[in-house]
């Protein structure tokens, strides 16, 4: 018997007792918050939000009021509250301490929307022009999502000490399931000097490859203006990075803008960067590398997972993209240091405005390109590599003892 129902039979009176289970029920969901997606399903099935509604019989579609602040017949108190909720349950805004500021909770819920792999917004559905404007979202199914008891399995990564036995240290607090992303967490950027190196593992075992816990989000971004290198930066936040033309989206920054642009092609680059406000959001999950494009200049990819080498491969607006599924990559790092395989590919190309990859025309005469790199592909590969051949390099005889 637990301390709950131990304790639930000392009471003296009915109202005590529902008084007890309302405690317990607030205590519980306290210890195991819930996620956007549950979250949102229990706001629109309790009917508290107007215009908050299911879009069909399978509870698949929703609608969610969308009417922003400038208009004349706003009313905060009930145009925001969805969006005032989502920040108090998120502990972003507290009641009588902090200024109310709707605009900054529209921008939160909206953020965490996007950035999430289970929704995408139906935009022929949406109403954005009308007194009572709205946005349908679909609640998309994720055969890939893991449960609770997974994703438990992998708060750890190992390290090597300085005798190279494997240790496991706790990163419960990193990991994120099925490429969701925290709707706020703020960037940061390591200096040249500052970067972690990743542990490299000894003797990992074929188990502990395949399954390896991925808690290291840094993403090595590179940014090109016709084959010229203009901005590198190391990212290592969860919430990744907006590579984008403009003001960056709240808790975000930006990776690239006018700096410059308009000097190396003036007359070219002045067409193309309208066009890439809002920018694309890429980033890094457990089990993968995620972009989603926002802008309405066209972008294309190579990688890992593109369906195409050697025509190009469009990113759709709005649309959640896998770029490297993790699963993959290190059944392709084991084929590669025990069976001579080739070596598995990480790094991913973006192309603006321009189709890619181009037969015709080479990456480096583009006008404006990105290489983005996760570290933590690039830095274990390359230590297994070096202990590989550390290993290969050692005296038969020293190999014998």
């Amino acid at each position: 018997m637990n301390e709950w129902s131990s304790n639930a039979h000392s009471f003296k009176c009915p109202l005590e007792h529902a008084l007890f289970r309302l405690f317990r029920q607030t205590m519980e969901q306290k210890e195991s918050p819930m996620r956007l997606r549950e979250w949102l399903i229990a706001q629109i099935d309790s009917g508290k939000y107007a215009g908050l509604s299911w879009e069909n019989e399978e509870k698949t579609c929703f609608k969610i009021p969308w009417k922003h602040a400038a208009k004349q017949d706003y009313r905060q108190n009930e145009d925001a509250a969805l969006f005032k909720a989502w920040a108090v349950y998120k502990g972003k805004y507290r009641e009588g301490r902090d200024r109310a500021d709707p605009s900054a909770w529209k921008t939160r819920l909206r953020c965490a929307l996007n950035k999430s792999t289970e929704f995408q917004e139906v935009s022929e559905r949406s109403q954005l022009d009308i007194s009572e404007p709205y946005k349908v979202y679909r609640i998309v199914e994720d055969t890939h999502t893991q449960t609770e008891s997974a994703a438990s399995s992998i708060k750890s990564r190992v390290s090597t000490d300085i005798h190279g036995q494997v240790v496991l240290h706790d990163n419960s607090n990193n990991i994120r399931v099925s490429g969701e992303r925290p709707a706020e967490t703020r960037l940061d950027f390591y200096s040249n000097n500052n970067v972690c190196s990743y542990d490299r593992p000894v003797n990992v075992s074929v188990t502990q490859l395949t399954t390896w816990p991925i808690s290291d989000f840094r993403l090595l971004v590179c940014v090109f203006y016709h084959g010229k290198l203009v901005q590198e930066l190391i990212t290592s936040s969860p919430e990744g990075c907006f590579i984008l033309q403009g003001s960056a989206p709240v808790g975000n920054e930006r990776i690239y803008g006018p700096c410059g642009a308009h000097t190396l092609i003036s007359e070219a680059m002045s067409r193309l960067l309208p066009h890439l406000e809002k920018g694309v959001l890429v980033w890094v999950a457990p089990d993968g590398v995620f972009i989603k494009r926002f802008c309405q200049g066209r972008v294309f990819w190579d990688g890992p997972l593109a369906q195409h080498t050697h025509q190009p491969n469009k990113l759709e607006r709005e649309k959640t993209c896998k770029l490297l599924d993790i699963s993959i990559f290190l059944k392709e790092l084991h084929q590669h240091l025990q069976a001579g395989g080739p070596r598995p590919r990480y790094e991913i190309g973006l192309c603006f405005g321009e189709e890619f990859p181009d037969n015709n025309q080479p990456k480096s005469k583009k006008l404006i390109t990105a290489q983005v790199v996760p570290l933590f592909a690039k830095e274990l590969l390359e230590g297994l590599e070096k202990r590989n051949t550390e290993l290969n390099f050692c005296p038969k005889s020293e190999a014998q003892k």
